[in-house]
């Protein structure tokens, strides 16, 4: 069991090539030969129609937990298909050990329909900390990489969100209505109004690496699945970006944050997001 933080420090100073190269494999054997060509027996059905997972979500979830446990010894994965399986490993966040969050195939709607728009999204915590996070869009062959205090990368470039150009609108993603409570819903109304142009959203972690490369301005979600956020979150902060919640703190991967929340490409605009949410609530 690793013990402490400069352990995992050091993991990070010299091991982030080898998570790279897990989630590359992942994608190459698991993913990209099932990218228009899955049958219907390889699609199912989780909460509803809109909720999918494929043999790709499966098999590149059971690639990535023998992977990144073999690297870090000690730590422990929550990633979305165990936890749909054995919704009590999700409580492995709050824990003590280093624990990987793990989305293997984010958007997998996209991915059914043979959209490029999906990723596979990584992220490293440790005691409610997010230490680190990879955002692969295999499709369009984009790597992000996000290490705590040493700033983002996209293929090997810094990564900075900058701030919205004054007087144009705010462009924001935001939770589609179906995924919403009445409260949220009219929460999210609050972005309906001038100066702000909202959408629905894609991949959220594409969503938020687009706020990490300043393309849109900032995101509106509703949920608080850890897999769906964790590696955006860090990677739009270490962009220069920020997150808060309807309470007005940064949003928490262990749960218990006041919904809907935002990230945003700087502080001020994540302030004038939350302003224009807690008017509609």
């Amino acid at each position: 069991m690793i013990q402490d933080i400069e352990t995992i420090d050091e993991f990070l100073a010299h091991r982030t090539d080898d998570v790279e190269e897990a989630v590359r494999t992942a994608a190459a054997t698991e993913i990209m030969p099932r990218f228009r060509q899955l049958a219907a027996h390889e699609i199912d059905e989780k909460s509803g129609p809109h909720d999918l997972v494929t043999d790709a979500d499966r098999k590149a979830e059971e690639y990535l937990t023998e992977a990144l446990v073999k690297l870090l010894p000690g730590s422990v994965v929550v990633g979305e298909e165990a936890v749909h399986a054995n919704p009590a490993t999700y409580e492995a966040i709050k824990g003590e050990a280093p624990v990987w969050i793990v989305d293997p195939v984010d958007g997998t709607r996209q991915f059914v329909h043979g959209d490029p728009g999906f990723c596979t999204l990584v992220a490293l915590a440790h005691r409610g900390v997010l230490l680190a996070s990879w955002t692969y869009a295999p499709a369009r062959d984009q790597l992000a990489v996000a290490v705590r205090g040493r700033g983002a990368l996209l293929d090997g470039e810094p990564l900075r969100a900058g701030s919205p150009a004054p007087g144009r609108d705010l462009e924001v993603a935001t939770s589609h209505p179906d995924y919403t409570t009445d409260d949220q819903k009219r929460a999210l109304l609050g972005l309906w109004t001038d100066g702000v142009s909202p959408r629905a959203c894609g991949s959220a972690g594409l969503e938020y690496l687009a706020v990490a490369r300043g393309e849109l301005d900032a995101t509106a979600f509703s949920w608080e699945a850890a897999w769906d956020h964790a590696a955006g979150l860090l990677l739009v902060e270490e962009a220069g970006g920020a997150h808060l919640t309807l309470a007005g703190e940064p949003f928490r991967i262990t749960g218990g944050n006041a919904l809907p929340f935002t990230a945003a490409r700087d502080a001020a605009t994540a302030r004038r997001v939350l302003g224009l949410l807690s008017g509609g609530a």
